[in-house]
Order: C-alpha cells, then structure tokens, then sequence
C-alpha cells in the first residue's frame, strides 16, 4: 500500500473546497490580528473534520489551536505542528500569499486524520495572527504556546519551490527623546534639543558600523523631528533596527545600542524613553528536514524546485525555529523574477497556478507528516540535528 498516494487521492478529493478557502479569504483581506473571517472559516472546517478546537487562543482573538490525538495513554508517537498564516497587507491585500497557507495546512491535516489513523502521533494545527505586523508567533510563543509539538512544518507561496537555511535575528526600538522648547532665536540657551539628541543617535550608529560583526545590519529613521526650525523642539522620536544571523551576537549589540541612545541624551541634555518590540530570533535550521520536505516535491514533481535559500530576512516563524525543528516548504506559484509584496504576486493570488499551490502545499506538507510518523528515527535524526546545531551556534 502506498500511503502517500493515498494522501494525495484524498487532498485531490477536496480540491474544491481548499480552492475555495484560497479563493475567499484572498477577496476578504484581512489586517493582522482583524483575521476574524478567515478564522472562522478554518476552524470551522477543522471542526467539521474532527478536530479539537481552540478559538481565541492566548487572548488573542484570531488565534487558534486545532488537534488531532490518536497516541496512547504512554505518550507514544510524534507530535507534529502545522502553522498558517492567514493575515494580509494593509492597503495591498495577500500580495504576499498568505491566503494559500490556512486551506494547505487543513487540507493536510484532513487527509492525515482520514488515512494515518492507524499509527500513533498527535497532530496541532496553530493559527498564527499577524505575521506581517506584531509576529503573532512571538506573542504567542512567550504566552506558552509550541511546547506541545516536536517539530513544526509551515508552506508558503514563493516564485521557486524551496526552502530556507538561515533567516536574520532583529530588534528594534522606537526611542522618544525629551527635552525642553524654546525659540531658537531669541532664547536659544533657555532650550535643551531632543533632535540634537536624535541626531546624535544616529550618528552614533554611524560610528557603530564598523565595530560589528560582517554581516550585521542596522538601520534608522526620524520618525518625528520635532517641529518648525525656530522652535528648539522639546520631543523627537527615531525608530532603530538591528539584524544578525545570530540571536546571540544582535543581543550583545542591542546592549551597546542602548547605552548609544542614553550617552546622546546625555550629550543634549535631555532624556530618552527607549521602547522594545517584540524580538524576533535567528532560526536554528535542520537540513535533514528541508531535504525530506524537498523530496516528496521532487516525488510531486512541484515546478522550479531550486536549491535552500542561504540567507532571508526576519521572521516570527524564526522564533519557533529557536526552540524545536522546524522549516517551511515555498511552492512556486508566480514567475521567478517576482517578489513578495508586489502586485505580481497580487495578480498570481486566484490564478490556477496558485490553486496548483494550495493542492501542492498540502501534498507536500502530509507526505512529509507522514515520513515522520511511519519511521521514528526519522525524527530522533532530526532533532539530533537541531540540538547539534543550536550548540554550535551559541559558540559563533
């Protein structure tokens, strides 16, 4: 009997109603954390299926938790999560294919609870909000969600079928600097300049640049100046980025960024309010499971398979990464010379191509659940692997 055929059989069967999903939520779009119509349709359809279902999951109202358990009392067998994304992009809508994510996964998901029955593993599917926003993964990790699972699988629509090594480490800070007005001609000792300060900070990170790391980056901008030039201005705020492709390391620089931004409040003589955003930390990336991924697209025969992305940019899915296996298969669906966030992947959103996505993605992603619960030592290797590699990494 050839398992996964039957998986593909099954997801085929329900390629209507996954199109469909695609196709609603992609006319509906939705901001981060406002996902309310394509949480209900998910949930809906996993309730429908059999699924456990947690609405509202860690106060956050488009979060959701959905499971299948069929282990024993012992505990044996794996517990695979699959994560979807589900919001879009203000003003532009799913120009980045979040739409195709949710029907992929509970495609998935169905077709492993209908057939795998026999075998003992759980399954979790997480609905994450606000990827493109707040990184609804982060809040969601800090409030105790992902230690359920032993590994986590994700797709995502891409110009190439692929999948991901390294992504970079980021905090950012938004920093308001106070200190007092006056007119800068008749009274200019009477003021103490928060741009000055600003200012200051920039430059500094200047200077900073060529004290760390290859590969780090930092980034600034002047959100408010302050006001008219002769006003000495009494408020001014920038918002400042760090990046590296080790968490650890983009920590040790924060440290310094931060005594960068109190040493130019001093210079000025005014004081700094330094506000954090939520971290998003450098996934730890497990080869073995993007090439088991790879596999069962080159069995689909997936179009434009290419080889893993060395590096990419940050992301919440990085978070999750840092603390069990993970990876994210991409399956093409818009021309090579495409990228995110752009109408060509706007104008590819209800395509056949796309449709071929959704099918792909769930195919992929059930063969794969699959290889891991017919052969545990499939999954011992991988998380061998992973514990190897986060401690090689926090000796960089």
């Amino acid at each position: 009997m050839d398992r996964k055929q039957d998986l593909f059989e099954h997801i085929d069967a329900m390629a209507s109603d996954l199109t469909a999903l695609s196709d609603f939520i992609f006319d509906h779009p939705e901001k981060g954390l406002e996902e309310h119509q394509a949480c209900a349709l998910l949930t809906d359809f996993l309730a429908r299926e059999g699924f456990d279902v947690e609405r509202g999951l860690v106060g956050m109202d488009t979060a959701f938790r959905a499971s299948f358990d069929n282990r024993s009392g012992d505990g044996k067998g794996p517990s695979i999560g699959l994560l979807c994304e589900y919001d879009a992009l203000e003003d532009l809508g799913h120009a980045c294919g979040h739409h195709m994510q949710g029907p992929a996964i509970v495609g998935a998901a169905s077709a492993l609870k209908a057939l795998c029955g026999d075998r003992p593993f759980r399954l979790v599917v997480y609905g994450t909000p606000a990827e493109e926003t707040v990184g609804g993964k982060i809040l969601m990790k800090e409030r105790g969600c992902f230690q359920d699972i032993d590994v986590a699988l994700m797709m995502h629509g891409s110009p190439t079928t692929t999948t991901d090594v390294r992504c970079l480490a980021l905090i950012s800070y938004e920093v308001t600097f106070l200190g007092r007005s006056a007119h800068a001609a008749i009274a200019p000792e009477k003021g103490r300049s928060a741009l000055d300060a600003l200012l200051l900070a920039c430059q500094g990170i200047e200077f900073l640049r060529e004290h760390v790391r290859d590969e780090t980056r930092l980034h600034y901008t002047i959100l408010d100046a302050g006001g008219p030039s002769n006003v000495i201005p009494a408020r001014a705020k920038g918002e400042f980025s760090l990046r590296s492709y080790s968490t650890d390391y983009v920590d040790s620089v924060a440290k310094r960024v931060r005594d960068l931004f109190r040493g130019a409040a001093l210079m000025a003589g005014v004081t700094c309010e330094i506000e954090e955003k939520p971290r998003y930390q450098a996934k730890i990336p497990v080869l073995a499971l993007n090439e088991l991924l790879m596999d069962n697209a080159r069995r689909l025969e997936a179009p434009t398979l290419r080889p893993p992305r060395e590096k990419t940019g940050s992301t919440d899915f990085g978070n999750v990464m840092y603390d069990l296996p993970g990876s994210c298969i991409r399956v093409a669906f818009v021309d090579e010379k495409a990228s995110p966030h752009s109408e060509d992947y706007l104008r590819a959103g209800k395509s056949p191509e796309a449709h071929r996505c959704v099918l792909l993605g769930a195919k992929i992603l059930a063969a794969t659940c699959w290889d891991l619960v017919e052969r545990e030592e499939t999954l011992k290797a991988i998380q061998g692997e992973f514990g190897e590699r986060k401690e090689e990494l926090s000796r960089v």
